[in-house]
């Protein structure tokens, strides 16, 4: 029986969703990102305050409010867990593949739009940020439908189509807004960076025309606006620290300590398209050849568009004195689907190159995963030997997957080998980051949370003393107070200093005092606390901390 183009889609999407959202709830939350943005949305939700952002119960500017909202609606629909905490963030990186690949499709053909997922789907980094609690994969989600929106109404435009393009528009309009509630200015500013560089490069000055800028920016304010508007209201302090602070100091000044040179992003790339490199070293010099899309003179040259986007991101975050290897995600999905079109031209050769670097990979990776363990390594050995069947099973999956490629790219069936190759790849990423759980104890505050759960009291004080675990707040369902630390709460801790216990010898007053107290801190803070004389009891501990009790 052959089955059809819209069933053959409909299976493969099924089957991809399967294994993309399968292990959410397997693996703990980790610190610090993972953590802290579980622990927002619950105590927006525990609070009824969906306006101001707290962490600890400080008011959090960091970030604006989307991602916070969608998780703490996640809790209240299923309850808070692991699952529910990365479940915005996994469905925006599921989405954004299905997006890649329908966008593949309306722009070059069917067989990009096929190739672009697998590019995509099996892209190392993309899929960890996929299962790794952050706002990066949201914010690239709406900043690559926007993109996606705009050369869709570009397109729409050159065939006269010109309510398709307003609609279009409108929509690139309304993913902006959402990226701007996701993450802030870089949503807005970046897009319309790289649509400058193109208009001077191209010369098109048409485009501005395009824009629709009529229609288009009351939905960016309707949409955007009101939150920041009453956030500003109710927080007077919040436009400076956000707008001022988190965007222009952080990028123009070392102020937040996330330095690293002008190739700090190379890695990140490479790790992003492995093994498509051949691929990508073709499409690099590729598009100088077409003077317009799909060949129509004067026609928008998305492929152009493109590639600036994936520049003009990757050059702009490079020369930022802050830099994390999340900030360059947005131009994954642009970049599958350069890739994507030539994979879609089914080389043989690129294909067998294909497979022998992942032949290579796996193999090395199967060598040096016994050797990475030496004495005095931060990992303890027992987590180590648990997590080393794990990278060796996904290793072997990919080994295999590779080698059985290699053999059908030989025998000509370079369509087939590329697809195992690629879902390989996805697979053997998920076992990995899925082994990754027996971290846990030493990455994540739910063990230590387990332990200290029979004491665990909403009446009962709980100190955190030189440290702030950012994910057993989420764990033991309440706030902590800080002793000693501010992190980066600093900026809540100075609005609310009453909450905050600076310094150890106050510290040591007040637990004299308390009926009954738990406090949590590094081992090296509970031996100088027990020099001093202070009365402690252990119920939990985990690789780095000691929580304790009160005799």
């Amino acid at each position: 029986m052959v089955l059809s183009t819209r069933v053959k889609i409909i299976v493969a999407a099924a089957l991809f969703a399967i294994a993309w959202f399968a292990n959410l709830q397997y693996r703990d939350l980790f610190q610090t990102d993972e953590g802290r943005y579980a622990e927002i949305p619950r105590e927006m939700l525990v609070s009824g305050d969906w306006v101001t952002p707290r962490l600890d119960g400080f008011k959090y500017f960091e970030k604006p409010a989307l991602q916070y909202w969608t998780t703490a609606a996640a809790y209240k629909l299923f309850g808070a867990s692991n699952w529910t905490s990365r479940l915005w963030t996994a469905l925006t990186g599921f989405l954004g593949v299905l997006m890649t690949a329908w966008v593949g499709w309306r722009l070059f053909d069917r067989r990009t739009g096929w190739c672009a997922t697998l590019v995509l789907g099996s892209s190392i980094y993309y899929v960890i940020m996929g299962h790794f609690n952050t706002l990066d994969m949201g914010v690239s989600f709406f900043m690559c439908m926007s993109l996606f929106a705009f050369l869709m109404a570009m397109r729409a435009g050159d065939l006269n189509e010109a309510r398709v393009s307003r609609g279009w528009m409108y929509l690139a309009w309304a993913a902006a807004a959402l990226g701007m509630l996701s993450k802030g200015l870089e949503t807005v500013v970046l897009p319309g960076l790289v649509f400058v560089i193109y208009t001077l490069v191209s010369r098109d000055w048409k485009r501005w025309k395009q824009l629709h800028w009529y229609g288009g920016l009351p939905i960016f304010l309707a949409i955007a606006a009101p939150w920041f508007v009453v956030v500003c209201v109710r927080n007077p302090d919040f436009f400076s620290y956000f707008f001022i602070y988190e965007h222009f100091d952080r990028f123009l000044t070392p102020v937040a300590h996330r330095p690293g040179g002008w190739w700090y992003f190379i890695p990140v790339l490479l790790l992003g398209l492995l093994p498509w490199l051949p691929q990508f070293l073709r499409s690099l010099f590729r598009p100088w050849r077409l003077p317009a899309a799909d060949g129509r003179a004067g026609g928008f040259n998305h492929v152009l568009f493109l590639w600036l986007w994936c520049v003009v991101i990757f050059v702009f975050f490079s020369f930022s004195d802050s830099k994390l290897a999340s900030y360059i995600l947005p131009i994954f999905p642009a970049l599958a689907l350069l890739v994507g079109r030539e994979l879609a031209v089914l080389r043989r050769g690129d294909a067998l190159f294909t497979a022998l670097i992942c032949m290579l990979m796996a193999v090395a990776a199967l060598w040096l995963a016994p050797l990475i363990r030496q004495d005095g390594g931060s990992l303890p050995l027992q987590l180590y030997q648990e997590i080393l069947p794990w990278m060796i099973a996904g290793c072997g999956l990919f080994l295999l997957a590779a080698v059985v490629g290699f053999f059908l790219a030989y025998f000509r069936c370079t369509g087939t080998a590329l697809a195992l190759i690629g879902t390989g790849l996805f697979l053997s990423t998920q076992v990995i980051s899925s082994g990754a759980q027996v971290l846990s104890p030493v990455y994540s505050g739910r063990s230590l949370a387990r332990q200290i759960s029979p004491w665990n009291k909403p009446d009962v004080p709980f100190y955190s003393i030189n440290d702030y675990q950012q994910s057993l707040p989420f764990y033991l369902n309440r706030t902590l107070t800080l002793v000693a630390y501010k992190g980066e709460l600093a900026f809540g801790i100075s609005r609310d200093p009453q909450k905050w216990i600076p310094d150890i010898d106050s510290f040591i007053y007040i637990w004299q005092k308390d009926p009954q107290a738990l406090a949590v801190m590094p081992t090296a803070t509970y031996q100088e606390l027990e020099n001093k004389g202070v009365a402690m009891q252990i119920i939990g501990r985990d690789p780095e901390r000691i929580a304790v009790k009160k005799p």
